[in-house]
Order: C-alpha cells, then structure tokens, then sequence
C-alpha cells in the first residue's frame, strides 16, 4: 500500500467552492471532491499549528495537559510506528516550527525529510543591515518592524530572496514531492506527507493570482492581518481577503499538480489520498482576524477533509459523510490503510472503519486552546465553556519536554514544579506538573471572551445569535463530560470549568 498526505495550513473550508465558497476558484479541489470522500463535520482537536499535529500524529487531544511544545517520549507518532514496521516513511514541508524549540521532535519520527526555508519569518537569510528605510515604506505599518524579536522582520528579509515562482516555498514543496513520486511511485509500502505552510499568513503568493482579485486598495504590502479584533478600513480588509484567496488559488494549482500524476501514472489504483488543514482562518467573520483569541467559530473549528482510498472507490467515491470526525482520527486512519494496530492511548477513530461499518462512532468532539475554553460539538449545536475567572483559574503544563514555541521553559517556570504520577495514555511515565503564569499563556495575548456561548448550527450556522436554552446547555454539558474522562482531563479542568 502506498499513501499521501497533503497537508495545509489555515485552510478556511469557506474558501472552497467544493463546500460552498464563492471568493475565489478551486477547481482542483472541486476535481478531488469528485473522485474522493468529502467530510462535512470534520473538526480541529487541539489548536493552534504544533497542538493540531501533535493531535495528527498521536491521535489524542493535547491541549488539555499542554501547549505549545515537541512530541514526548511516551508519545505514539504513526510515522514512528510505520517506520518501525518497514513502511517508508518521508515528509517534505516549509513549515519552520518543525526546527523551533516547541516542534524539534516531529521530523525526525519519519525515515526521511526535506525542509524548503523561507516562510513567514523563518531564520533564514541573514542581512545585518536591512534597507529599513525602503522596506518602511514597502509595507504597511501594521506589519513592519525593525525588531530582530518581531516576526515582520524576518519576513521582510526573507521575501527580498522570492522573486519568480519557482522561488516560492510552497512551490517549491510540491515540487519536492513530484520528485519523490518519480523515483517512488513503482515502489510499495510508502507513505508521503507533503505539506505546506500556505494560506497561512503572510498571504504572499505569485502576481497572477491577483489578477482575477482586485481591489481598490492603493497602499503598501499589506498581506499580514493582526491577531485582534477589525479595525481596518473597508478597503484595507478587501486586500487582506483578495491576498488570502489568492494564495488559495496558488495552493489550488499545486494541489492539481498532484492529481494530474495520479492520472498519469495510474495511482488511483493503488495509493490513498488524504488531504487536510490543521485549523481554519478568521478573515473579518465575527470582527476578527485570524486565531488564538477569540471563541473558536466555524471558520477555526470546521475544516475541509477529503480521502480517496482504492479500496473504498465505488460506490463511495463521491459521497459526503456527515459524522463528526477530528484532527486525532488521522492517525489510526493512516494505521488502517497499512494494516497496522492502533495502540491503545489512541482515542481517535479510524475512518475507514465509520465508513466500512457504516456507522457513527462519534456524537461530539471537544476542541480548544491550552487555557482557554473547551469547546463542544455535535451534529446540531456547539457549546464554548470558559473558565469563570480567566485571571485567577488554575492551569498547569504536563511535559517531560519543557519548551514553549521559541524558547525553553525558564527558571522561574520551573521553580514551582511538582512530579506528577502521568496519565494512562502518557503511559504513566512521570511528569512535570508546572504552574502557568496566566498573564503570558503562549500565544494568546490574552483571551479576550469569557462568556459561555451556545450556538444552533443548523439555524445559525454563521453564529450570530447565540442561543439561550438551559435544556440544551445541559446536554452540551453532558457531551462535554464524556469526551473530558475519555481523554482523561486533569482534574484542575473540571474545576476551572465549574464542572465539579
């Protein structure tokens, strides 16, 4: 058996006409769509970028006990496993956080590896002394700096090096994994996860993409939203958007570069197909831009899933599936397509046995931020649960492995810890149990909503009137404990929820 994996980053379900999106076209993903399994309650589990593939690739939720950080000894990591079983393994990404303190341990669970340098501000090219004066003036001021510590500065280095097509990294991954199809696609036992960084921000991509997106913005580069609430002019939010879709439209065209070997050599036969998103993007729905502050809306939680397996080809090939599945099932997915165990820490759900079985395993899914609230969802509603006080609730780190995104843990973290006895599916390996410092929980700058909100997903389903019912409250409630004990919540969980 042989498999792929594409996977992107902040890949709005919206933006694709296959789910309904009008902005901008995605006719290789509408091509997929047609030949593959779609899912329309496909969820995030952990969020944002490293918790959501710490979830790919253990197939447990990871945001109750940390944030932030790299995959632990005790964890499982299915390419690990399929390596271990002689199944080759080999990823190919520009995704920098792999090479930061809190991602160092996820590439090396594969046989192989390619790293294509230069996205976002990735540390990449080194010019002492930059044009300051000229880059002020080529980008707006929302996104310059002059900080080596800022993100913008990188980035603004880095885009002086990604002049033609072929210089932009997401091409240049694709590329990659046509290379690893040329010389692989005869072999057997292999698995190829190809993944690029793109939509994420910057939404930087080849001109031509704007051209059927244009706006009325006559202002400096301005392709980088602010984690916060809208303030922009209309037209400044209309050239974010046009950005944003235009790096759709990129990723739509590599994406079809991978179909059209899938024609040409015949893989349809014998190669799954498994394309994905670690969580979505806010472009202005709800007053916001982008993640990590606000409720977790459809536009984050709700993310496109696509499978083609040839063995379940047929009948199914163009069906949508409408049970709720999340981030964490990947994984036993990708065992089952090997033929592999799941191990028993897992508490994901192999789709393709929901899909043989024809059942649902599944009536709910819990998703969020380390910190903040723990959100519910079923086929009718979703439930976000906060903390009552943000500021005074108890929150501690569970790691053996104590770095946050860019940086160890610090002393004064670490001071305070106490050794905790682990968890089952930690296989009870001693832990560190450390306190968190709630003024500088890792990449929230602080979360601005507190209230619980409760939303009808089939009435409302841009949530924008949240609905008062106590019954139903209560149900979502009972949800909520359920996926808790099944994913073993420490107990500080129930109690900053005021579920005890």
């Amino acid at each position: 058996m042989k498999a792929i994996f594409i996977l992107f980053d902040s890949l709005n379900r919206l933006a694709l006409e296959n789910y309904g999106g009008e902005n901008v076209k995605t006719p290789n993903f509408s091509r997929l769509a047609n030949k593959s399994i779609v899912f329309d309650k496909h969820y995030v589990g952990s969020m944002p970028c490293m918790p959501a593939r710490r979830d790919m690739h253990t197939g447990h939720l990871s945001f109750l006990h940390r944030s932030w950080g790299p995959l632990e000894p005790f964890d499982n990591s299915f390419p690990e496993l399929l390596r271990k079983k002689g199944i080759y393994t080999h990823l190919i990404t520009d995704h920098y956080h792999y090479w930061e303190d809190g991602g160092g341990t996820y590439h090396n669970r594969f046989n192989s590896y390619e790293f294509v340098r230069g996205q976002e501000n990735d540390a990449w090219k080194a010019m002492v002394e930059p044009p300051w004066e000229r880059f002020k003036k080529m980008y707006h001021p929302i996104q310059y700096s002059e900080s080596w510590e800022d993100k913008y500065s990188h980035y603004m280095v880095n885009r002086e090096y990604i002049k033609k097509e072929e210089d932009f990294t997401s091409y240049q991954c694709f590329e990659l994994g046509l290379d690893f199809l040329n010389e692989n696609h005869n072999a057997d036992n292999w698995f190829l996860q190809l993944e690029t960084f793109d939509p994420h921000e910057p939404f930087f991509s080849p001109e031509r993409f704007r051209r059927d997106l244009p706006t009325d913005y006559d202002g400096p580069i301005l392709d980088w939203p602010r984690y916060d609430q809208v303030n922009e002019t209309f037209k400044e939010c209309e050239e974010l958007r046009a950005n944003y879709y235009a790096t759709v439209a990129f990723c739509d065209e590599q994406l079809g570069k991978i179909l059209n070997y899938f024609d040409k050599y015949k893989l349809w036969k014998d190669t799954a197909l498994i394309v994905s998103t670690d969580h979505g993007f806010l472009l202005g729905e709800h007053n916001w831009w982008a993640k990590n502050r606000m409720p977790i809306y459809e536009e984050l939680s709700h993310i496109p899933l696509f499978l083609y397996h040839p063995e379940l080809n047929g009948e199914n090939k163009k069906s949508n599936y409408n049970f709720i599945t999340q981030t964490t099932d990947l994984m036993p997915t990708v065992l089952e397509i090997f033929n592999q165990k799941i191990p028993d820490e897992a508490k994901g759900i192999s789709i393709i046995q929901q899909i043989q079985n024809k059942e649902i395993c599944r009536d709910s899914a819990i998703f969020g931020y380390f910190g903040g609230a723990v959100n519910v969802v079923n086929q009718n509603y979703v439930y976000f649960r906060y903390p009552e006080k943000m500021s005074e609730q108890e929150v501690y780190q569970y790691t053996i492995m104590p770095t946050h995104l860019k940086k160890r843990f610090d002393l004064e973290e670490l001071k305070n810890s106490v050794f905790h006895p682990g968890f089952n599916f930690m296989k009870n390996i001693p832990l560190f149990k450390i306190p968190v410092n709630l003024s500088n929980l890792e990449l929230t700058n602080g979360f601005v909503d507190s209230d619980h909100l409760l939303y009808d997903l089939k009435k409302d389903p841009k949530q924008e009137a949240p609905l008062k019912s106590d019954n139903i409250e209560k149900s979502m409630i009972k949800h909520l404990f359920e996926n808790l004990e099944i994913n073993e919540a420490p107990n500080e969980v129930y109690e900053r929820l005021l579920l005890k």
